[in-house]
């Protein structure tokens, strides 16, 4: 059993920053959306947000196993199964209820489509069945079934990656490379039709648990070979973002994120090495403690992500539409600081009142790759 180690400051400033980039990304007149990952690579917040999702998920398995044993682990996270499963219904619900509301009121109408309102109002009982299946996605829930079924399989995938890393990541890698076939085997379930593919997905998933439990030695980061790998993420990240800026003119086909094609992991591996040499020189580490709200976000992730499909989907409202040149800018701008303070506000409220948090500590720069 590898020695437990404290939880990372540094990934929890990084999951809070993943989360508000996602209720930006999802206001679509949002300006600040434009500094965003997405805009210069051809991966995006996704990528980052289940990595993490998978590094978390090992340390708290990990942190359960050395307090509880291997039985009290296992139910930790069927527990956390169920309990993303009904942070899934509660979202769908929500953005549902945003969608009637958007209807009644004739208001932004081009988000009641995207609630999947109609739909629903046409066949209630039909599509709350699918909605509950997993079937039916409704609008911004459509990450969390893949979650799921992630942490079903965490018992097993931890200790698997702590014995035998290497065969972890290569039938990891296998999945992936199969993602496509074994959606369209299980499409039964409609699996070939969820935004994402969680035989594609998992992949970021492994890594990040892979990350956790076999971090890159501190060594090996400063040695030649640890110098050429930065000097080719860096090469690599240029590149991207070049083809991303100036050479790509039309969005990507929506099947190369649902199948998390190669072009994605190779950037955000690329990315991944680059912030990890961040975190080793100990920048994000000080960074964090400057935004302890940012961090506070990340510690309360789910109820994040929940609130902020509320708060993307009010703000996108509430901001007018009929204005152009500097005044919508400055009035889609004032939205995208009121969208961030309110996921900042919803973090530190929801920590007020479940009470005082044990203190986060910051790891070492090779915890936390």
């Amino acid at each position: 059993m590898s020695p437990q180690r404290p939880r990372s400051i540094e990934v929890d400033f990084f999951r809070g920053i993943v989360l508000i980039v996602i209720v930006l990304d999802h206001i679509p007149g949002s300006v600040l959306q434009h500094l965003m990952l997405h805009a210069y690579a051809l991966c995006d917040s996704a990528e980052v947000f289940v990595c993490l999702g998978g590094y978390a998920s090992a340390a708290a398995y990990g942190a359960v196993l050395s307090k509880r044993g291997e039985r009290a682990a296992h139910n930790r996270f069927y527990k956390r199964c169920w309990e993303i499963y009904r942070a899934y219904l509660l979202t769908a619900l929500l953005t549902l209820l945003s969608g009637a509301i958007l209807q009644r009121l004739h208001l932004n109408q081009p988000m009641v489509s995207l609630t999947g309102w109609p739909m629903f109002s046409s066949a209630p009982v039909k599509e709350a069945l699918e909605i509950a299946t997993l079937r039916n996605q409704p609008y911004l829930s459509s990450v969390l079934p893949m979650y799921v079924l992630f942490a079903i399989t965490v018992p097993f995938v931890v200790p698997f990656a702590r014995k035998s890393p290497l065969s972890a990541l290569s039938l990891s890698i296998a999945v992936w490379l199969a993602a496509v076939p074994l959606a369209r085997l299980f499409a039964i379930d409609d699996v070939s039709d969820w935004a994402f593919n969680p035989f594609a997905w998992q992949l970021m998933f492994v890594i990040g648990i892979l990350c956790r439990e076999r971090p890159v030695p501190e060594h090996v980061q400063q040695s030649r070979a640890g110098g050429c790998l930065t000097r080719l993420a860096i090469a690599a990240v240029l590149a991207f973002a070049v083809v991303k800026l100036f050479i790509l003119t039309q969005p990507l086909p929506g099947h190369l994120k649902q199948n998390l094609s190669i072009e994605r992991v190779i950037n955000f591996l690329a990315i991944a090495w680059l912030a990890a040499r961040l975190v080793s020189n100990g920048f994000i580490a000080n960074l964090a403690r400057k935004a302890p709200a940012v961090v506070k976000v990340g510690q309360t992730g789910l109820v994040c992500f929940v609130g902020g499909t509320l708060i993307s989907l009010i703000v996108d409202t509430a901001t007018p539409h009929g204005l152009s040149g500097l005044s919508h800018g400055l009035a889609a701008l004032a939205g995208d600081c009121v969208a961030i303070i309110a996921v900042l506000l919803l973090a530190r409220f929801w920590n007020e009142w479940k009470g005082p948090t044990q203190p986060r500590a910051a790891v070492s720069g090779a915890d936390c790759r």
